[in-house]
């Protein structure tokens, strides 16, 4: 039995910004990659670059949560 829960707008609107949060981790990693060969492993670029990868599959992970969570409807009927 599966039950189709309704996701509202804003919800919706986190998931898209949650894929386009890992499609940014994808990115950087390639980023990260070509200043380790063009800049040596103890560039700072690197080290930024790497930590953009964690922040965006953090922020990613956490998009994606909120957008698939079940949250019940508050509103004062």
């Amino acid at each position: 039995m599966s039950e189709q829960r309704k996701q509202n707008k804003t919800q919706k609107v986190a998931v898209v910004f949650a894929f386009i949060f890992y499609i940014a981790a994808v990115l950087s990693v390639s980023a990260v990659a070509y200043f380790y060969n063009q800049l040596g492993g103890d560039h700072p670029a690197v080290a930024a670059w790497a930590a953009a990868i964690v922040f965006f599959i953090g922020g990613g992970v956490v998009l994606h949560v909120m957008g698939k969570a079940d949250i019940p409807d508050f509103r004062i009927k």
